[in-house]
C-alpha cells in the first residue's frame, strides 16, 4: 500500500484514515478512489437511507473519464442515453438559439451521455461499498474540528487523518452562498415519449421568461423503461403561488409554450410530481478550509446552465486521489494545492460560462449559441 502524508500542525502524519461528509457523486467518488489506494474510508449522511435528489444530467467526456479511472464507465453508459446535440428554440419564432453539436470536433469526436442521477448514485455507491468504503446514515453534520465531524446530536465521529466535505451548495463546513438565483426549476423524472430526438437535450424558451426541456437519461438500474428528465424554469419568488394554483393551470402553461409536450404532461398528476430546485453561485478561494477538503457544490456551486456540476465533482475527487498518490513524502496540504491548481482553468471556464447565460436569462434576453459543446479539457 502507498502510504500518504499530511501536514497537521508542525508535525507530518500518515494519511490512513478519510472521513467524508455527504453521500452524493463528489462523496461516493472520492471513496471509490481513495480505496484503490488502500486508505480506510468513511462516509457519513444525514438521510437514514442515501439517495440522490434531481432528475438527470449530462456526463461530459470528463466525467465519463473519472468513471472510467473509478471503473463503471461502461456501466454508466449502458444504463444512460448518448447524447449528440443540445438544441433549443425561441418561441413563437421558431428562431433556433441553441445548437451544440458534439460532431463539432469530428466525426470520431466523444459524445456526452445523459443519465437518471438514481443510475448515477446506485453505480458510484455500489463502486463505493464494493471497494471497502464504510458508509453510516442517519448522522447529520453540523461542523468540523481537529480530524473529527461534529452531529446535530452532539456527538462526534472518530477522529480521522483527512476530512473531506462533499455536503453541497449548503455544507454547513463551507461559506454560505450569498444569495440564490432568481430561477430555480422544476423537475420530474417522466417515461420517455415517441416524437423527441433520443440524441438531444432539446429546449423551448418564450424569450428568458419560460423554458422547457426535454432529456433522454435512459434506464434506473434492473428496470427496462427508458426515461426522460423533464425540466421548467420558475422564479424561486413565484413557488408558493405555482403550488396554490391547480396543476392543470400550469400543464396549460407548458402546452401553449411546446404542445408536443402534453404526452409527458399527461404523467404529472399533481404537485408533488415534480421537484423544485434552487440554485446559487459560490466559489471558496481554495478547496482547503480550516478543518476539512471541499470538493464538488462545497467548493464550487453554480447554476445548472451547463448541467457540470457533476462533472466537476468527478473531476475534483480524481484531482485530490491523484494528487495525494502522487506526493510521498510530502505533506498532504501542498498535493491539495496542486490539485486545486490542476482544477482551476477547468472550474473557473465552466463558471464563468454558466454565470454568463444566467445573467442572459435574468435580463429576459435571447442567448444564441452555435458552437461545440465544452469537453472540460
Amino acid at each position: 500500500m502507498r502510504r500518504l502524508l499530511r501536514c497537521g500542525f508542525g508535525e507530518a502524519r500518515l494519511i490512513r484514515d478519510v472521513g467524508i461528509a455527504g453521500c452524493g457523486v463528489a462523496g461516493l467518488a472520492c471513496a471509490a478512489l481513495l480505496r484503490r489506494e488502500g486508505v480506510h474510508v468513511v462516509i457519513y449522511d444525514k438521510l437514514e437511507r442515501p439517495q440522490p435528489l434531481g432528475s438527470g444530467l449530462i456526463l461530459q467526456p470528463v466525467g465519463l473519464h473519472v468513471l472510467d479511472e473509478i471503473g463503471v464507465g461502461d456501466r454508466v453508459r449502458a444504463l444512460g442515453a448518448v447524447i449528440e446535440r443540445l438544441f433549443g428554440r425561441v418561441v413563437p419564432s421558431q428562431t433556433v438559439v441553441l445548437h451544440v453539436r458534439y460532431d463539432a470536433f469530428g466525426r470520431n469526436a466523444p459524445t456526452g451521455v445523459a443519465v437518471h442521477r438514481g443510475a448515477l448514485f446506485q453505480v458510484l455507491y455500489d463502486a463505493a461499498r464494493d471497494a471497502g468504503a464504510e458508509i453510516v446514515s442517519g448522522r447529520e453534520i453540523v461542523g468540523a474540528a481537529d480530524g473529527r465531524f461534529a452531529f446535530a446530536d452532539g456527538a462526534q465521529s472518530p477522529r480521522f487523518d483527512l476530512l473531506i466535505d462533499a455536503l453541497g451548495m449548503r455544507s454547513p463546513l463551507s461559506q454560505t452562498p450569498k444569495q440564490a438565483l432568481r430561477y430555480g426549476a422544476l423537475w420530474a423524472s417522466l417515461d420517455w415519449q415517441a416524437g423527441f430526438d433520443p440524441h438531444a437535450l432539446e429546449q423551448r424558451y418564450e424569450r428568458a421568461r419560460k423554458m422547457a426541456g426535454v432529456l433522454p437519461i435512459g434506464t434506473l438500474p434492473g428496470q427496462q423503461n427508458q426515461q426522460a428528465a423533464f425540466f421548467w424554469s420558475l422564479r424561486g419568488a413565484d413557488e408558493v403561488a405555482w403550488r396554490a394554483a391547480p396543476i392543470e393551470a400550469w400543464k396549460d402553461e407548458v402546452r401553449a409554450l411546446w404542445p408536443e409536450t402534453s404526452a409527458f404532461l399527461e404523467q404529472i398528476g399533481s404537485h408533488d410530481d415534480l421537484v423544485f430546485a434552487r440554485y446559487a453561485h459560490r466559489t471558496c478561494g481554495s478547496p482547503l478550509g480550516a478543518h476539512a477538503v471541499h470538493v464538488g457544490d462545497s467548493w464550487h456551486c453554480t447554476s445548472p446552465q451547463l448541467g457540470q456540476g457533476a462533472n466537476m465533482a468527478l473531476l475534483d475527487a480524481l484531482a485530490l486521489s491523484v494528487s495525494l498518490s502522487r506526493q510521498y513524502g510530502i505533506c498532504a496540504r501542498v498535493a491539495i494545492a496542486r490539485a486545486t491548481t490542476a482544477n482551476k482553468a477547468t472550474n473557473a471556464i465552466v463558471r464563468r460560462s454558466g454565470a454568463a447565460i444566467t445573467h442572459a436569462n435574468s435580463r429576459h434576453g435571447h442567448t444564441i449559441i452555435t458552437s461545440r459543446p465544452m469537453d472540460g479539457t
